[in-house]
């Protein structure tokens, strides 16, 4: 009985439309994790292409299709081209602090305004502070926050909150889970800066992957994750090298 309890249940979305590919439909199957769950199931889970949202771990499970692609960083041999150098230039005003999942004022009134100009019509539009919260606190795994502010003025404690991503720590790396930042900063290149950062994060801690979540070919939204190779692509016969 308490093995039946500690092993997860999988349950199948109905088909919806896809976000990413017009006119396909996307079913998820996913398990909920809690605290009873062997940390070493959840961990499994999540390095073997599943993504997490709260106390939820998903992946797509849709009709003849294949099209989302589990990615992850290879740490130690990435080294970032012309244009993502420059990119981390650009925000070495910045310094990057850890924190325990703990969701703010600040960091919701930062995430609205990047969902409104980003993403105004899609699954996170209507977010509360207390939908924030739960996303950021409600986790069975070891999670974390990072934000990315200016590096503070002479007088001041701290500079402004420009980004921000939430993570999961895995046993061979880190996962992204969702990342925002200051919409009218483009220039910045914050999405990229953030993988660039943790990718750092994750070399100086010894842990050889950072994961990305899907890739999708054709999708424009997904198209920036080819920039950091090398990378390693989750397929039937396991993690194999994407050639760049």
């Amino acid at each position: 009985m308490d093995q039946k309890r500690r092993f997860p249940e999988f349950y199948v979305t109905a088909p919806q439309p896809c976000p990413y590919l017009p006119g396909r439909m996307e079913r998820k199957i996913f398990t909920h994790l809690s605290a009873d769950r062997p940390v070493a199931l959840v961990d499994n889970l999540l390095k073997g292409g599943f993504r997490r949202s709260q106390n939820i771990a998903y992946m797509p499970y849709c009709d003849h299709c294949a099209a989302c692609v589990p990615v992850r960083i290879v740490v130690n041999e990435f080294k970032p081209h012309r244009t993502l150098a420059k990119i981390a230039r650009i925000n070495e005003d910045l310094c990057a602090r850890r924190i325990s999942g703990r969701a703010t004022l600040e960091q919701f009134s930062l995430f609205r305004e990047y969902i409104e100009v980003r993403h105004a019509d899609g699954g996170m539009a209507d977010m509360t502070l207390l939908d924030y919260s739960m996303m950021i606190q409600d986790s069975a795994v070891e999670t974390y926050l990072t934000e990315y502010r200016l590096k503070p003025r002479d007088g001041e404690n701290s500079g402004p909150l420009i980004a921000a991503v939430l993570c999961d720590r895995l046993s061979d790396g880190i996962s992204l889970v969702y990342s925002f930042y200051d919409p009218n900063l483009s220039k910045r290149g914050l999405g990229n800066y953030i993988i660039l950062e943790q990718v750092e994060f994750a070399r100086a801690r010894g842990l050889p992957y950072v994961y990305l979540g899907y890739w999708i070919a054709g999708s424009r939204k997904m198209a920036y994750k080819t920039r950091f190779t090398p990378q390693e692509h989750l397929t039937p016969l396991g993690w194999v090298r994407r050639t760049p």
